[in-house]
């Protein structure tokens, strides 16, 4: 790409600090691997200081004299290298800790505003710009999702967490006590009417729940898991489909892994400043923070009807928009609801949050390519079809997307219309798309030679296309604000 827009630029420097790989080795990712890969070295290095301080304090106590001022002086230095020791240890953590903060705060001022519907607005810009900038066809797909899923993930996650407050659909003490005397129906006004507790809010409830979607799959890359994952020789396929028991070993190291590196390797964060009482404060909400993403964390892999859904439900969304599968195929990503439902009928998931999730997302995914069939002023179908791309959160209907025109007359445009694409129009639906089908072949061809950028393309898509992939279009810096008001 040769220019991008600042947000573009803002969404890819995030995935950079996540889950991106470089030769600093300062991503979230890397810093984990780092911790996973020295961790039992460290253990063994803190017991066995302990050991040798219990056999000095031993002998001095059994010594006499001499002896015993030569072991004192041995016991004290032994001593200071231990707090060196766990001194290093402490800043390597509060450097991860901060870190991860910084990386929260920075995904909230990107997809969080003053007030909800630019809230919606700019998460349904952050989740589009996440779609659009993933490869659909390649060799890359499993690996760019990865590394963009968390993200996607986080933002979804929050969206959530307002429409349950809102809808009052599950309650969790924990979050409750920072929703104060606000209402359900008043939720969405709350950093109006309450702005000093609303930011506690933010630090309390948002943050954590941010940090819970980041390294809800953290443990993955422990070597144990990495062994799972690519087999003993290092040369499995990653995206192939684990047995049972494979699998069942994964998520149990996996789960062990993420819990240990929040606790240790993240820990809490440190008070800045001398009063005793504020400190108190301070490290009493920290640890409360640690064990409501510990609980998140824990009860997201069953969660039954509780706020383990908050992240079950959007991991298995992402799953599916963003799948690292073999399988993976971008025609089938408005069919996510298929898969959320049957999990919550084998009560994996709970049925009233996949709802709301459906209800904040609607059929199709944000930045999703739609072809449709435009109608003139008479609300007469026209003998051609459209591209356009979804472009905004809550539709009236779910099965009607919210999208920005990409093309106008078979041109491609920068600043198209807001539209709604209503189901009789939507070539997604296979009724529609038979309809089309009367058209001549020579017709569609033209449209096809108009709309497809070159004669290979054209070859490999289809007459009647039932979506259209929108990534080309969108690396064009022009092209990148489908969520700009339009003109």
């Amino acid at each position: 790409m040769t220019s991008e827009t600042n947000f573009t630029q803002q969404v890819r420097s995030l995935i950079e600090r996540t889950y991106g790989r470089s030769q600093l080795k300062d991503s979230l990712l890397e810093r984990a691997m780092a911790y996973f890969e020295v961790k039992a070295q460290q253990s063994v290095q803190a017991d066995k200081y302990q050991q040798q301080l219990e056999e000095i304090k031993a002998k001095i106590e059994e010594g006499s004299g001499k002896e015993s001022a030569a072991l004192q002086q041995k016991l004290h230095k032994l001593e200071r290298e231990q707090r060196n020791f766990q001194l290093q240890l402490r800043l390597e953590r509060n450097e991860r800790n901060e870190n991860l903060l910084e990386t929260c705060h920075k995904l909230l001022a990107l997809c969080e505003a003053e007030d909800i519907e630019e809230t919606n607005r700019k998460s349904a810009q952050f989740l589009g710009t996440l779609q659009l900038i993933s490869p659909t066809e390649g060799k890359k797909v499993a690996q760019l999702n990865e590394q963009h899923k968390a993200l996607y993930k986080a933002v979804l996650a929050l969206r959530l967490l307002d429409r349950l407050c809102m809808d009052k659909i599950v309650a969790e003490p924990y979050i409750s006590q920072y929703l104060t005397d606000i209402p359900p129906e008043q939720y969405a006004e709350y950093h109006e009417l309450d702005p000093k507790n609303y930011k506690v809010y933010i630090q309390q409830v948002k943050i954590p729940v941010i940090m819970a979607a980041l390294i809800q799959d953290i443990g993955h890359y422990h070597p144990d898991a990495q062994q799972i994952i690519y087999g003993e020789d290092g040369k499995l396929d990653p995206c192939r489909t684990l047995d049972m028991e494979s699998r069942k070993a994964l998520l149990q190291i996996s789960y062990r892994e993420t819990i240990d590196y929040l606790v240790h390797g993240i820990g809490l964060t440190q008070y800045i400043g001398n009063s005793k009482v504020e400190r108190d404060k301070f490290n009493q909400a920290e640890h409360k923070k640690i064990f409501f993403i510990k609980h998140l964390l824990k009860t997201s892999i069953n969660p039954l009807k509780g706020i383990g859904n908050l992240l079950k439900v959007p991991q298995i969304y992402t799953s599916i928009i963003l799948s690292t599968k073999v399988k993976y195929n971008y025609k089938l990503l408005p069919k996510a609801y298929q898969a959320l439902n049957q999990n919550a009928e084998r009560g994996t998931c709970s049925q009233a949050v996949v709802d709301s999730l459906y209800r904040i997302t609607g059929m199709y995914p944000q930045g999703f390519g739609i072809t449709y069939i435009p109608r003139d002023s008479d609300g007469k179908a026209l003998d051609r079809y459209e591209y356009a791309i979804v472009n905004r959160l809550y539709p009236e209907n779910p099965e009607q997307p919210l999208c920005r025109a990409a093309t106008r007359q078979l041109s491609f445009i920068s600043r198209g219309l807001d539209i709604i694409v209503k189901c009789e129009d939507n070539l997604y639906l296979s009724a529609v798309a038979s309809n089309l089908a009367t058209m001549s072949k020579k017709r569609l061809m033209e449209i096809l030679e108009l709309l497809a950028s070159n004669y290979k393309e054209r070859e490999n898509l289809e007459l009647i296309p039932r979506c259209w992939h929108a990534g080309e279009f969108f690396s064009i810096k022009e092209n990148q604000k489908l969520w700009n008001k339009a003109q």
